[in-house]
């Protein structure tokens, strides 16, 4: 790119010589078949005329050449500080970006390129997120894995049937967490596979209702079922179940006894709407931004055994997006209950 002005000025001086030598063969054929006029001015001899010409030449040169390195220099700036600024990103320079400037191309280009160094960086700080969370969540099951097993080593702690039991939920969370990462990373690359076909929503809310039955007993958490009838549609029902029982479950461990999970629906235009709404704990305005991030826990107080891995909601959302529909919160403050609402495209299927 720091040779265009070469090659503009070459093209300016071509130009300019052909012009220039077009006129110098027109000037000399007119001669070669004119025959004076003693009457008239004198005509210039053919040796000044070909001095002329050229001088002519000479000028179509230097003109050529300055043209070319000031429209070069000035039409290869914008494109050198991107070129630059692409060098730097590949170093690992992450925030730097592009003013945009000169034509209309060059400007979309510079745009272009801000974007996809934004999505770089912040893919760059998903990763590094990401990597943070997991050796965070990993280190205390396996410290406790470690420390079981060390003791049970060293006859501090009998191997005995609770002790066991404890070195398996261990174990179950460690496989549950790394289950639940690669869904979320496949959901969130775009990979998740999805098989769908026309689907009955009613029967899945039903169903996933009563295998979370006994936990709702168990809690004394009534579960309502108010979703109106509703056409099928295309959804994978695998995945739509997985939404509906994390976040049920998610439901069951903020409602305190006695409490009430209800679901329910809505529909608009190209929409269905499934509601999961209790009278639990509630969340603050500050947690409803928050609430689908990875890891993210409302009760800081709550362990991971009893609250989960913290990537369930963070699940939902990816699964209803690769649907192509949109995940909401919704709740009046703290101890007033919470609303989740999964919204997906509807079309009529009968």
């Amino acid at each position: 790119m720091n040779r265009l002005w070469v090659r503009l000025s070459l093209m300016i001086s071509g130009v300019l010589f052909l012009m220039f030598f077009l006129q110098f063969l027109n000037i000399t054929l007119e001669q070669a078949g004119h025959k004076p006029d003693l009457d008239g001015p004198p005509e210039a001899p053919p040796a000044e005329i070909q001095s002329r010409l050229f001088g002519f030449m000479l000028f179509s040169v230097v003109v050529g050449t300055a043209g070319g390195i000031v429209i070069g220099r000035v039409t290869s700036a914008p494109i050198t500080r991107i070129a630059k600024a692409a060098h730097r990103l590949g170093q690992g320079e992450l925030e730097v970006r592009v003013p945009p400037g000169g034509s209309q191309e060059i400007r979309e280009l510079a745009e272009t390129f801000n974007k996809m160094a934004s999505a770089l960086q912040q893919a760059e700080e998903r990763r590094t997120n990401l990597m943070a969370d997991v050796s965070h969540e990993l280190r205390t099951p396996l410290t406790v894995l470690e420390g079981s097993l060390r003791a049970v080593l060293d006859r501090v702690v009998p191997l005995d049937e609770a002790e066991i039991a404890n070195l398996y939920n261990q174990t179950r969370h460690l496989t549950r967490l790394v289950n639940d990462l690669r869904e979320l990373s496949l959901a969130e690359s775009g990979q998740l596979p999805l098989e769908k076909f026309p689907t009955n929503l009613n029967i899945l809310v039903a169903e996933t209702l009563q295998a979370l039955e006994p936990l709702a007993v168990e809690k004394d958490v009534t579960l309502a079922d108010e979703v109106l009838p509703l056409s099928e549609v295309s959804v994978d029902p695998l995945r739509i179940r997985q939404v509906l029982f994390n976040l049920l479950s998610n439901a069951l461990r903020h409602t305190p006894e006695g409490g009430k999970i209800t679901v329910n629906s809505e529909t608009g235009s190209g929409v269905v709407t499934l509601s999961v709404q209790d009278n639990g704990e509630g969340l603050e305005p500050e947690q409803l931004t928050a609430v689908f991030d990875r890891f993210y826990r409302a009760d800081k107080s709550r362990s991971r055994e009893t609250g989960g891995t913290g990537l369930g909601l963070a699940i939902v959302k990816a699964i209803v997006e690769s649907h192509g529909g949109q995940v909401e919160a919704h709740s009046a403050g703290k101890d007033k209950g919470s609303t989740f609402r999964i919204i997906l495209p509807s079309i009529d299927l009968r």
